[in-house]
């Protein structure tokens, strides 16, 4: 099973380590909605504006991260930005608990956010056409092994210890670091005079690349849809555990997401192996059908717990699926010269999709029900199935020499 991974560039397996450091301490992220809200007293609506503004910085912020990573050394760029957030969640683990400490925190968010199109960008020059699902799916399997534990132990430091879980964060990030800067020598990109699509168009911007390329911003238009679906993982799932579980709700929805971190490692490398044959937007449209249905369940299995788990199986599932074809789908149709800032306009679509959902889900909840909520969210996810049906025909036409054998 895990075999297949085995032939990638050495540089490949450092990144996976690196991945699954920094994640093994990401233990913040997951409690700052309770960091807020029980620690510093705030109300839904203050913790809401937090977010948000949060989320509107991350936009400039990847774009200035796309543009770095294709114009300066990946490398260099990832060591310089992980080095700043591990001075910052340093710092944060002496403060008490306070908006200094969330300011620290948010600041090494911001640098890990600006590192993020240099590590998509260094997966894709690392690898070959070939072997690129197996580059990300190796990656995406680090990030998930990282993740397993983080949460339960932030849950456990947050009560009396949550200083400690700040050091955790610096100290995963700096050894993730050290690993980079260590073993990591060569970053010059794979030289495939096959694929044409990927050649260097250094004198073009990056609008000029997607004006030219309608198929490329349609897929990200299909991606962004969905993108409004899964969402719901982290939004419509607890609340609606709460409101038919209450306390009990945060457990389940605990378990399921325990689940959903089992099926990633088990099946990552399954799936990997099963759709090598598929084409990247087969596994993409397999991936929304998947989540689609998954979440559409949730009309029908009200109260019936043991099919929450079957849901989330399916759900996993298609996420996996989705991200063995969605980078290697980008990498493979855009010009190398310009995969970092690409990387950067596809996080600017997705973080737009999930803050628009969020809020739009949120205000179907207001003036409706639950049940109002799931219909949304499945009509979304129909929507998304089309779309991906109309991706195949045009990719199709405007890609043809990737559709030879």
């Amino acid at each position: 099973m895990f075999g297949q991974y085995r032939g990638l560039r050495r540089e490949l397996y450092v990144l996976f380590w690196g991945k699954a450091a920094t994640n093994m301490g990401a233990m913040i992220w997951p409690m700052l909605t309770l960091i807020l809200s029980n620690k510093l007293g705030m109300d839904a609506g203050e913790i809401a504006k937090i977010t948000i503004s949060m989320g509107i910085v991350q936009f400039p912020v990847n774009l200035i991260g796309g543009k770095l990573a294709d114009h300066c050394n990946k490398k260099k760029l990832i060591v310089v930005c992980d080095l700043v957030t591990v001075i910052c969640y340093l710092t944060a683990a002496f403060l008490p608990v306070s908006m200094t400490q969330i300011l620290l925190f948010f600041t090494a968010g911001v640098f890990q956010t600006m590192e993020n199109p240099s590590y998509d960008a260094l997966v894709a020059d690392l690898s070959t056409t070939e072997n690129r699902e197996k580059a990300y799916s190796l990656i995406y399997l680090g990030l998930n092994l990282g993740l397993i534990l983080a949460p339960s132990i932030g849950g456990i430091l947050f009560q009396n210890h949550l200083g400690l879980a700040y050091a955790i964060d610096g100290l995963t990030t700096l050894s993730s670091t050290i690993l980079i800067l260590l073993f990591i020598k060569d970053i010059t990109p794979v030289q495939e005079a096959e694929n044409v699509y990927e050649k260097a168009r250094d004198r073009q911007s990056t609008w000029q690349i997607l004006s030219g390329q309608k198929v490329i911003l349609f897929f990200l238009i299909c991606w962004a849809v969905y993108e409004f679906s899964y969402a719901q993982f982290n939004f419509l799932i607890p609340l609606n555990m709460e409101s038919l579980y209450g306390g009990k709700g945060a457990v389940y929805f605990g378990f399921m997401t325990s689940l959903n971190g089992l099926v990633v490692i088990i099946g990552t490398p399954l799936l990997t192996k099963w759709a090598a044959g598929l084409g990247d937007v087969d596994k993409l449209l397999i991936g929304q059908i998947l989540v689609s249905v998954s979440l559409a369940m949730y009309r029908f299995i009200q109260g019936i717990i043991p099919m929450y788990y079957v849901s989330m199986v399916l759900f996993t599932i298609g996420e996996i699926m989705t991200t063995l074809g969605s980078y290697p789908y980008l990498t493979r149709r855009i010009p190398a010269s310009h995969r970092g800032r690409i990387s950067s306009v596809s996080n600017i679509f997705l973080g737009a999709s999930m803050y628009s959902s969020q809020w739009l889900i949120g205000g179907v909840l207001k003036t409706g029900t639950v049940m109002t909520a799931w219909q949304c969210v499945t009509g979304a996810g129909i929507l998304g199935i089309v779309f991906y049906v109309l991706l195949a025909g045009a990719d199709r036409k405007s890609y043809p020499l990737l559709y030879r054998k």
